[in-house]
């Protein structure tokens, strides 16, 4: 793969430098660019529809925008190549809708547990410690989306071997992927204190990435 001249047209490619693009701005002021492109919660005033999508192309750190981009590039170059442009930008923005969609849904729970209504005043978030950790954070990065790019590959493509950089033993697709879910699951059941990752936004991502491909593989069997 890296013999290969690098495609510029490619929806993979574009997408990873628009994701450059807007880290580099985000660093030239983080305070302004996090408050107003990041994800806030729905009943934050700060919240806009526009941050729905931006919030996909911001990151909180190098190690965060490398290991996502690497994995976007390294299995979305293939995906792409299986299903064609269109239907992999489709899909991109179907599993990072997803993930919004059930990471908002984890919050909105949360806060109504804590607070007894979804849409509390700023004052009244800032009187629960655990409303207010939802209320006045915002959530960056295209994980979600690339957790459904890591479960179609894993679906269309499970019994490929992979070797992950600590454990230098081979695991198939299928296995490794799986067990990254059920992870993912767990971290986001326990909330432990400290943890910063939005785990049901990479579920949902994982979730709708599933889904789609059961879909839009219906009448195709072929699995590699």
């Amino acid at each position: 793969m890296f013999g290969q001249q690098i495609n510029t047209r490619s929806i993979v490619f574009n997408l990873i430098m628009i994701n450059i693009v807007m880290f580099i701005l985000t660093w030239t002021n983080p305070e302004y660019f996090n408050n107003l492109l990041g994800l806030h919660y729905f009943a934050n005033p700060s919240f806009k529809p526009i941050q729905l999508v931006s919030h996909m192309f911001m990151h909180g750190g190098i190690a965060h925008i490398f290991f996502n981009m690497f994995a976007l590039w390294m299995f979305g170059t293939i995906l792409e190549t299986v299903w064609g442009p269109k239907r992999f930008l489709v899909f991109y923005f179907v599993t990072g809708f997803g993930a919004v969609a059930l990471h908002m849904a984890v919050q909105a729970w949360l806060v109504n547990h804590y607070a007894g209504t979804i849409f509390p005043t700023p004052e009244q978030a800032a009187q629960i410690p655990a409303v207010a950790g939802i209320f006045f954070s915002n959530t960056v990065g295209a994980s979600g989306a690339i957790f459904g790019v890591l479960v179609a590959f894993g679906m269309l493509f499970p019994n490929t071997e992979m070797i992950m950089l600590f454990f230098p033993v081979p695991i198939k697709a299928k296995y490794l992927i799986t067990g990254y879910i059920l992870l993912e699951l767990y971290e986001g059941v326990a909330m432990q204190q400290g943890d910063n990752v939005a785990h049901f936004a990479h579920l949902g991502g994982a979730l709708f990435g599933f889904i789609l491909v059961k879909l839009w593989s219906r009448d195709r069997h072929n699995l590699y």
